[in-house]
């Protein structure tokens, strides 16, 4: 995928940057003392370069910016554990460097040697690694095993502390339900999810927050689980702004191949939608629905039926399609739309964002966006994968009957730093 370095705004020098950073803490702090950085546990499936530990967890000590050069964010990395490490892992390099403890297990991670929960926080990073496979075709990631081993701690220590868990809470609808439950148990602060709902958009566009719709449809790209998860959350973060916030989801259905088109010409989907947001790709300009059938030889269609009978269908359209973008209708049919841009190279300045929202949880402890919202994404991309094994047979979701609201609102991030090489340090 194309990077938007080109694109990028001119920037304040490093050391303008710097002293301004300073005028700010010190203003904003004034009379009091700035908060103590927040001590966290990381635990992570495996940690190499361009991994999600990588981008996520990296930022704690090399900076936002994964050079030294940037903000600091208000967590300190005290113990890492990693379930694997491959030949190419670069935790034990930063533990040596940066002065971070390697712990053999999850209880050291967190106890840090003590017996007794000793950090503020933890970050659960199950994402990469050697995992089999599902039978729906969803990489089996251990977050319940992880994440039964933090809580084992809490409960021994009779305390609890905010856990971030990164994008979905688990490959299947149970395991992601037992640890939302669990977490409402033990009352301690949880939040999960995608870098794609906080980062740039282009137009700079959002659902305006009360307003009827009637549909949303979205095109991604890559697998149907891990990209695939990235545009349901991108869905997902439009949809709960509606009037009457979420209701839930009643059915799915998800289609393949011929009967996606078929589905268009149905009007399933709704083709002024679809072409809107192909009118406003930018690495792939003038793309028009009828040339879709020849370049895409696999299509994917994700259909959602919300339970207040608005519509959602987002395609995954391999072949033509390098970008997330969604497009939505109005009751009164106006249309709006956006592109989510992603930097695709270091430093990968959208997880960036996603890491303030957890900094801010920690500080805090009231997440920064609604956990509810995963929930929901983890058990639709469930429930549309077992449509898709079941031939496309329209699956009714009556767990999925939730309805929540979310008062979290998109801001525009700043233009990123320019990109640096993706194998670069």
């Amino acid at each position: 995928m194309p990077t938007i370095g080109s694109r990028v705004q001119q920037r304040m020098p490093a050391a303008l940057l710097l002293a301004a950073a300073g005028l700010w803490s010190a203003i904003l702090f004034a009379d009091e003392a700035p908060p103590a950085r927040k001590r966290v546990a990381a635990v992570v499936t495996e940690y190499r370069h361009n991994s999600h530990a990588d981008v996520i967890v990296s930022r704690l000590f090399q900076t936002q910016t994964l050079d030294g050069q940037g903000a600091v964010p208000g967590m300190e990395l005290m113990s890492l554990f990693t379930d694997q490490v491959p030949e190419s892992d670069t935790s034990r390099k930063w533990s040596k460097q940066y002065g971070f403890r390697i712990a053999e297990t999850i209880p050291e991670a967190l106890t840090l040697g003590t017996g007794r929960l000793a950090v503020d926080g933890v970050l659960l990073v199950a994402e990469h690694g050697s995992y089999p496979t599902s039978e729906t075709g969803q990489v089996q990631y251990p977050k319940r095993r992880l994440f039964e081993q933090v809580v084992k701690v809490f409960r021994d220590s009779g305390r609890s502390v905010p856990v971030f868990i990164d994008k979905h809470l688990a490959d299947n609808w149970q395991d992601a339900k037992y640890i939302y439950d669990t977490a409402r148990e033990l009352k301690f602060p949880l939040m999960a999810g995608s870098s794609i709902p906080t980062l740039w958009r282009h137009p700079p566009a959002d659902v305006r927050r009360d307003a009827r719709l009637k549909q949303i449809v979205a095109v991604s790209y890559h697998t149907l689980d891990a990209y695939g998860f990235h545009g349901l959350e991108m869905i997902q973060c439009l949809a709960e702004r509606r009037a009457g916030g979420e209701t839930g989801i009643e059915s799915v259905t998800c289609l393949t191949g011929d009967a996606v088109w078929a589905a268009g010409t149905r009007g399933v989907y709704d083709r002024k939608l679809l072409e809107r947001i192909l009118s406003q790709l930018k690495y792939r300009p003038n793309l028009t629905p009828e040339m879709l059938p020849d370049l895409v030889k696999d299509p994917v269609l994700f259909s959602i039926h919300y339970a207040d009978g608005v519509q959602a269908h987002m395609l995954t359209l391999n072949g033509a399609v390098g970008e997330w973008s969604a497009a939505w209708r109005y009751d009164d049919d106006t249309v709006n739309s956006t592109l989510f841009f992603t930097q695709e190279a270091r430093p990968f300045m959208h997880f960036a964002y996603l890491v303030d929202g957890v900094d801010k949880m920690m500080q805090t402890r009231a997440p920064s966006w609604p956990v509810e919202r995963t929930l929901m994404t983890s058990g639709v991309l469930d429930a549309l994968l077992i449509s898709r094994k079941n031939g496309g047979t329209l699956l009714e979701t009556p767990y999925l009957k939730f309805p929540y609201q979310s008062d979290w609102n998109w801001k525009e991030p700043p233009a990123p730093p320019p990109d640096r090489p993706i194998d670069a340090q």
